[in-house]
């Protein structure tokens, strides 16, 4: 965690409501950090929750992704543990033992089958830790469970921060056949961004009742347009991982379809918390000083429009002409070009800040500089590209490239 936050954080955590059916806890473990502080959560969660869960698609994906990913058939989650400072991935056997000796405890604990214990675990890469690290300290964890409400979703946002300069949590209400449902999270990034399925947990909580193929079906059409559309280095995680939770509290009549119309509220809700952490996740980018929104529209598909606008966004060309708040449209042009989508130079149109910078294959006559470099000296950056060969759109958000990026990685293990 770092004590400088960033300039583009939010002015405070927000106030979450309360999810019925879920406990929250944080305690230390003594992973890695020097200075104490807790490093590990807990949720606890109410017989009879359902699961759905979004994972990394790395090839070297940690350990508690693989377990996660086993567990997932059950779809039934009653515990959850993270821990920050050390991701658990690539430590061969030891890896696995600790996952194994971490859900076992949970189990014990929580009085259910291992498969219900759910792990995730950020930070390092290729350390192993002793198997019991996290297991011997649950039992001082467990008594200090308790409702998921007030000051304890900041608490566990906090534990499992790494490079985070802020936590990051978001709520939504919507309804299911009239009766209130809440969607709350929270998450951690900052740095190794660009999830595929990126340092990137998330963790989302509802007292809606959804069976485990619905849910699942929801998650994932709300991360490919959240989670899966944000960028700060175009680097894969090893330990990507969003779990949804619904401990089914609400009193509705259970949903088992994801495309029941009673579902249309909850549906937007989710997607709004997810969005909402996902661009904070960005706007926490190691060393970020801006945040981007990059549009693309006349592709010809939605996918390529997507491909498109990461190319862009993953540019460090572009990035740190940001950076400069330097007005330089060249580089978007051959990042669209090197995107491997159909563009045509005579078609394109890029516009920064709404001022159309060139078209018909060359710069806007008579074009005027100023208004663009006054919008790049801004924190909230709009860069618009439309390929004008199809329908296709896309929306995807980054940050900046600057030199606190590099201060940052170059001291990360010291």
């Amino acid at each position: 965690m770092s004590s400088k936050v960033s300039p583009l954080a939010p002015a405070s955590f927000p106030q979450l409501p309360p999810v019925a059916g879920v406990r929250l806890a944080a305690g230390r473990c003594g992973i890695r950090y020097k200075t104490p502080r807790d490093e590990t959560m807990v949720a606890l969660f109410e017989p009879g929750t359902t699961v759905a869960g979004v994972l990394t698609r790395s090839l070297t994906a940690s350990a508690p992704v693989h377990r996660c990913r086993r567990s997932l058939a059950g779809g039934s989650i009653r515990a959850l543990v993270v821990n920050a400072g050390n991701s658990n991935a690539f430590t061969g056997k030891a890896g696995e033992a600790f996952v194994d000796a971490t859900v076992a405890a949970a189990a014990r604990l929580a009085g259910c089958d291992p498969s219900e214990v759910f792990t995730a675990s950020t930070g390092v890469i290729g350390q192993p830790m002793p198997a019991d690290l996290i297991a011997r300290h649950l039992p001082a964890i467990w008594p200090t469970l308790g409702p998921a409400q007030g000051g304890a979703w900041e608490t566990a946002a906090r534990a499992i921060m790494t490079t985070d300069t802020f936590p990051k949590g978001a709520f939504a209400v919507a309804e299911i056949d009239g009766v209130p449902v809440t969607v709350a999270g929270f998450a951690k990034g900052s740095g190794m961004i660009a999830p595929d399925m990126a340092t990137m947990l998330g963790f989302l909580f509802t007292d809606a009742a959804i069976a485990p193929a619905a849910l699942q079906r929801l998650l994932a059409r709300a991360t490919e347009r959240s989670f899966n559309s944000i960028t700060v280095d175009g680097d894969t995680s090893t330990s990507d991982t969003v779990i949804l939770a619904a401990t089914g509290k609400a009193a509705h009549a259970p949903v088992t379809e994801a495309s029941d119309p009673r579902l249309d509220g909850f549906r937007a809700a989710l997607e709004a918390v997810c969005l909402d952490l996902a661009q904070q996740i960005v706007r926490d980018g190691e060393g970020a000083t801006k945040f981007v929104t990059l549009r693309v529209t006349g592709a010809e598909s939605h996918a390529a429009a997507k491909r498109v606008a990461l190319t862009v966004a993953n540019s460090p060309l572009v990035k740190t002409a940001v950076a400069g708040e330097d007005a330089n449209w060249g580089r978007i042009v051959a990042a669209v070009g090197r995107a491997g989508e159909r563009a045509e130079r005579d078609r394109l149109v890029i516009a920064i800040g709404g001022v159309p910078i060139c078209r018909d294959g060359m710069e806007v006559p008579g074009y005027d500089e100023a208004p663009v470099a006054a919008h790049m000296k801004g924190t909230e950056i709009g860069i618009d590209i439309d390929l004008g060969v199809g329908q296709g759109e896309a929306t995807v958000w980054t940050c900046d490239l600057t030199h606190g990026y590099i201060d940052i990685n170059g001291s990360y293990r010291s």
